[in-house]
């Protein structure tokens, strides 16, 4: 559903998973979390599914009712996926969660620091590293150098500061997925 009504999602998707592979590696993640983290990473993004697609790729600034309507992908990727697969926990978790903030103004609940779950923690950093990598409807895509100083500029306040200090021990080989 989403690789047919939104490609440059499902894009998006597949990269934020396997960048959540290679970051396993310095955060010492188990078999287990791994897995849950790379399943969830591919998930976290299903909700725009049943989001407009021209809102999702809308150039112009989002109204306060349109950014309302883009804040509830979280929420509604998390239910479909728990209707449909029946999977819990730590999956659901990342998806419902991703958008939170280490300093908690994310969404969609404001939870902050150690109450977002960690594998909601590592995606918002992956996540945001691709979408700086990405030519996107708001805003021209960046250099890996400057989107690695953005997530360093924003640890401790956006992200989880020992997630972006993993995140960096990652060489721009290993991230040249691009």
């Amino acid at each position: 559903m989403l690789w047919r009504k939104h490609p440059e999602t499902y894009q998006h998707c597949v990269r934020v998973a396997i960048l959540a592979e290679k970051i396993a590696i310095p955060l010492e993640l188990s078999s287990a979390d791994k897995d849950q983290l790379i399943r969830g990473c591919f998930l976290h993004d299903i909700g725009k599914a049943m989001i407009p697609r021209e809102l999702v790729l809308q150039r112009a600034p989002l109204t306060r009712k349109q950014w309302d309507i883009i804040k509830m992908h979280p929420i509604l990727g998390a239910e479909m996926v728990e209707m449909n697969t029946g999977l819990s926990g730590d999956i659901l978790g990342l998806i419902r969660h991703h958008h939170e903030r280490w300093d908690g103004r994310g969404y969609p609940e404001g939870l902050s620091m150690e109450q977002i779950p960690v594998h909601a923690r590592i995606c918002a950093v992956i996540d945001a590293f691709d979408s700086m990598l990405s030519d996107r409807p708001y805003g021209s895509k960046m250099r890996t150098s400057e989107a690695k100083l953005e997530l360093l500029r924003h640890a401790g306040t956006q992200f989880d500061p020992n997630v972006v200090h993993a995140f960096m021990k990652l060489s721009d080989e290993t991230l040249n997925i691009y």
